[in-house]
Protein backbone atom coordinates (compact mmCIF):
# COMPACT_ATOMS: atom_id res chain seq x y z
CA UNK A 1 0.00 0.00 0.00
CA UNK A 2 1.63 3.69 -1.05
CA UNK A 3 1.38 6.59 0.77
CA UNK A 4 -1.64 7.84 -2.23
CA UNK A 5 -3.82 5.17 -0.81
CA UNK A 6 -3.33 5.95 2.52
CA UNK A 7 -6.70 7.60 4.79
CA UNK A 8 -4.39 9.71 6.20
CA UNK A 9 -3.35 11.32 2.88
CA UNK A 10 -6.58 11.96 1.46
CA UNK A 11 -7.85 13.09 5.17
CA UNK A 12 -5.68 16.13 4.98
CA UNK A 13 -6.15 16.84 1.08
CA UNK A 14 -9.67 17.35 2.46
CA UNK A 15 -8.06 19.66 4.86
CA UNK A 16 -6.38 21.99 2.19
CA UNK A 17 -9.96 22.19 0.18
CA UNK A 18 -11.94 23.00 3.30
CA UNK A 19 -9.58 25.76 3.95
CA UNK A 20 -9.22 26.32 0.55
CA UNK A 21 -13.50 26.81 0.04
CA UNK A 22 -13.82 28.43 3.50
CA UNK A 23 -11.14 31.39 2.32
CA UNK A 24 -12.05 31.56 -1.67
CA UNK A 25 -16.01 31.89 -0.64
CA UNK A 26 -15.97 34.34 1.76
CA UNK A 27 -14.60 38.01 1.45
CA UNK A 28 -13.53 38.62 5.22
CA UNK A 29 -9.78 40.38 5.09
CA UNK A 30 -6.48 39.52 6.38
CA UNK A 31 -7.04 41.25 10.05
CA UNK A 32 -9.82 39.04 11.00
CA UNK A 33 -7.97 36.06 13.29
CA UNK A 34 -10.00 33.27 11.49
CA UNK A 35 -8.72 34.21 8.02
CA UNK A 36 -4.75 34.21 9.36
CA UNK A 37 -5.56 30.89 11.24
CA UNK A 38 -7.14 29.15 8.33
CA UNK A 39 -4.35 30.23 5.91
CA UNK A 40 -1.66 28.87 8.51
CA UNK A 41 -3.81 25.20 8.13
CA UNK A 42 -3.58 25.83 4.55
CA UNK A 43 0.04 26.58 4.19
CA UNK A 44 0.79 23.66 6.77
CA UNK A 45 -1.23 20.80 4.82
CA UNK A 46 -0.50 22.06 1.76
CA UNK A 47 3.35 21.28 2.70
CA UNK A 48 2.10 18.42 4.82
CA UNK A 49 0.37 16.75 1.24
CA UNK A 50 3.48 17.15 -0.14
CA UNK A 51 5.87 16.11 1.97
CA UNK A 52 4.03 12.87 2.33
CA UNK A 53 3.88 12.21 -1.15
CA UNK A 54 7.53 13.22 -1.54
CA UNK A 55 8.71 10.74 1.07
CA UNK A 56 5.96 8.39 0.94
CA UNK A 57 5.06 8.72 4.64
CA UNK A 58 2.09 8.98 6.55
CA UNK A 59 3.46 10.97 9.34
CA UNK A 60 3.24 14.61 8.42
CA UNK A 61 5.86 16.77 8.79
CA UNK A 62 7.02 19.98 11.56
CA UNK A 63 4.61 18.27 14.54
CA UNK A 64 5.06 21.30 16.45
CA UNK A 65 4.04 23.45 13.72
CA UNK A 66 1.28 21.33 13.90
CA UNK A 67 0.59 21.58 17.39
CA UNK A 68 0.01 25.35 16.73
CA UNK A 69 -2.25 25.52 13.91
CA UNK A 70 -4.12 23.04 15.42
CA UNK A 71 -4.74 25.38 18.51
CA UNK A 72 -5.52 28.55 16.31
CA UNK A 73 -8.08 26.99 14.20
CA UNK A 74 -9.51 25.64 17.24
CA UNK A 75 -9.64 29.05 19.06
CA UNK A 76 -11.17 30.15 15.57
CA UNK A 77 -14.61 27.85 15.86
CA UNK A 78 -14.79 28.43 19.89
CA UNK A 79 -14.81 31.96 19.81
CA UNK A 80 -16.87 32.30 16.91
CA UNK A 81 -19.39 29.21 18.48
CA UNK A 82 -19.32 30.40 21.71
CA UNK A 83 -18.67 34.37 22.08
CA UNK A 84 -19.67 35.67 18.07
CA UNK A 85 -22.79 33.33 17.19
CA UNK A 86 -23.47 32.67 21.25
CA UNK A 87 -23.78 28.73 20.56
CA UNK A 88 -26.42 29.11 17.69
CA UNK A 89 -27.02 26.54 14.85
CA UNK A 90 -24.55 27.98 11.87
CA UNK A 91 -27.11 25.17 9.47
CA UNK A 92 -30.11 27.62 8.82
CA UNK A 93 -27.98 30.49 6.87
CA UNK A 94 -26.60 26.89 4.76
CA UNK A 95 -30.33 26.48 2.88
CA UNK A 96 -31.76 30.20 3.29
CA UNK A 97 -31.42 34.02 3.39
CA UNK A 98 -29.50 36.07 1.09
CA UNK A 99 -26.10 35.67 2.05
CA UNK A 100 -25.77 31.98 1.69
CA UNK A 101 -22.25 32.12 -0.30
CA UNK A 102 -20.81 34.04 3.24
CA UNK A 103 -22.80 31.64 5.51
CA UNK A 104 -20.91 28.32 3.62
CA UNK A 105 -17.70 30.47 4.01
CA UNK A 106 -18.03 30.98 7.54
CA UNK A 107 -19.50 27.52 8.08
CA UNK A 108 -16.06 26.13 6.62
CA UNK A 109 -13.61 28.61 7.70
CA UNK A 110 -15.46 27.98 11.70
CA UNK A 111 -16.39 24.71 11.59
CA UNK A 112 -15.51 21.74 9.15
CA UNK A 113 -12.01 22.96 9.07
CA UNK A 114 -11.22 22.76 13.27
CA UNK A 115 -13.36 19.86 13.14
CA UNK A 116 -11.18 18.05 10.23
CA UNK A 117 -7.94 19.35 11.68
CA UNK A 118 -9.06 18.00 15.48
CA UNK A 119 -9.76 14.46 14.25
CA UNK A 120 -6.52 14.77 12.26
CA UNK A 121 -4.54 15.91 15.34
CA UNK A 122 -6.33 13.06 17.28
CA UNK A 123 -6.32 10.25 14.78
CA UNK A 124 -3.08 10.52 12.18
CA UNK A 125 0.63 10.55 12.94
CA UNK A 126 3.00 11.44 14.09
CA UNK A 127 1.97 10.89 17.96
CA UNK A 128 3.52 12.21 21.32
CA UNK A 129 5.38 14.94 18.99
CA UNK A 130 4.20 18.17 21.22
CA UNK A 131 5.68 18.74 24.25
CA UNK A 132 4.09 21.28 27.20
CA UNK A 133 6.82 23.86 26.61
CA UNK A 134 5.42 24.23 23.17
CA UNK A 135 2.23 26.01 24.65
CA UNK A 136 4.06 29.63 25.39
CA UNK A 137 5.65 29.73 22.01
CA UNK A 138 2.39 28.75 20.27
CA UNK A 139 0.33 31.60 22.47
CA UNK A 140 2.80 34.33 21.18
CA UNK A 141 0.67 34.63 17.85
CA UNK A 142 -2.63 35.31 18.94
CA UNK A 143 -1.37 37.53 21.78
CA UNK A 144 0.79 39.19 19.12
CA UNK A 145 -2.60 39.47 17.11
CA UNK A 146 -4.32 40.85 20.14
CA UNK A 147 -1.03 43.65 20.69
CA UNK A 148 -1.06 44.53 16.69
CA UNK A 149 -4.67 45.16 17.37
CA UNK A 150 -4.44 47.96 19.58
CA UNK A 151 -1.17 49.42 18.83
CA UNK A 152 -2.58 49.70 15.15
CA UNK A 153 -5.79 51.73 16.49
CA UNK A 154 -3.82 53.48 18.60
CA UNK A 155 -1.25 54.88 15.86
CA UNK A 156 -3.93 54.94 12.77
CA UNK A 157 -7.66 56.44 13.77
CA UNK A 158 -8.66 55.61 10.40
CA UNK A 159 -7.59 52.27 9.95
CA UNK A 160 -10.91 50.59 8.45
CA UNK A 161 -12.46 47.90 10.39
CA UNK A 162 -10.42 49.39 13.44
CA UNK A 163 -12.10 46.32 15.81
CA UNK A 164 -12.36 42.77 14.07
CA UNK A 165 -13.72 41.46 17.24
CA UNK A 166 -15.90 43.38 19.60
CA UNK A 167 -13.68 42.62 22.57
CA UNK A 168 -11.27 44.43 21.31
CA UNK A 169 -13.26 47.75 20.84
CA UNK A 170 -12.91 49.61 24.00
CA UNK A 171 -15.53 52.51 22.89
CA UNK A 172 -18.38 51.82 25.17
CA UNK A 173 -16.61 49.96 27.69
CA UNK A 174 -13.72 51.30 27.76
CA UNK A 175 -9.87 50.01 27.71
CA UNK A 176 -10.28 47.98 31.05
CA UNK A 177 -13.19 45.85 29.75
CA UNK A 178 -10.43 44.98 26.90
CA UNK A 179 -7.99 44.16 28.84
CA UNK A 180 -10.24 42.25 31.25
CA UNK A 181 -11.20 40.47 27.98
CA UNK A 182 -7.90 39.85 26.58
CA UNK A 183 -6.64 38.02 30.04
CA UNK A 184 -9.84 36.08 30.10
CA UNK A 185 -9.16 34.45 26.71
CA UNK A 186 -5.83 34.47 27.79
CA UNK A 187 -6.03 32.02 30.44
CA UNK A 188 -9.06 30.17 28.25
CA UNK A 189 -6.12 29.56 25.45
CA UNK A 190 -3.93 28.34 27.73
CA UNK A 191 -6.41 25.54 28.98
CA UNK A 192 -6.98 24.92 25.47
CA UNK A 193 -3.24 24.55 24.39
CA UNK A 194 -3.06 22.54 27.66
CA UNK A 195 -5.98 20.55 26.15
CA UNK A 196 -4.42 20.19 22.77
CA UNK A 197 -0.90 18.75 23.94
CA UNK A 198 -2.76 16.56 26.87
CA UNK A 199 -5.08 14.54 23.89
CA UNK A 200 -1.79 13.87 21.74
CA UNK A 201 -0.49 12.21 24.91
CA UNK A 202 -4.33 10.41 25.26
CA UNK A 203 -3.93 9.50 21.66
CA UNK A 204 -0.56 8.19 22.05
CA UNK A 205 -1.68 5.71 24.84
CA UNK A 206 -5.00 4.89 23.14
CA UNK A 207 -3.36 3.85 19.95
CA UNK A 208 -0.72 2.20 22.15
CA UNK A 209 -3.33 -0.23 23.44
CA UNK A 210 -5.35 -0.82 20.73
CA UNK A 211 -2.35 -2.04 18.91
CA UNK A 212 -0.96 -3.88 22.10
CA UNK A 213 -4.51 -5.58 21.73
CA UNK A 214 -4.48 -6.33 17.98
CA UNK A 215 -1.05 -8.14 18.56
CA UNK A 216 -2.77 -10.26 21.14
CA UNK A 217 -5.56 -11.60 18.85
CA UNK A 218 -2.98 -12.22 15.83
CA UNK A 219 -0.69 -13.82 18.85
CA UNK A 220 -4.01 -16.02 19.96
CA UNK A 221 -4.97 -17.00 16.54
CA UNK A 222 -1.46 -18.15 15.70
CA UNK A 223 -1.32 -20.53 18.82
CA UNK A 224 -4.76 -21.39 17.92
CA UNK A 225 -3.55 -22.81 14.40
Amino acid sequence: MTVRTRPALWWRMGIVLSAGLGLSLGTASLVYFTVQSNVIVLGYFIGAVYWMVQRGTVDAPAPRLRGAATLYILITGLVSHVLLQHGASPLPGLVSGPDRLANWSSFFLHYVTPVMVLIDWLALKPRNAAAWKDIPLWLTFPLGYAAIVLARNALFADFPTPYPYFFFDPTERGYGYVWGQIAQLTVEFVLLGLLVVGLDRLGTKVAAKVAAKASAKVAERLDRS
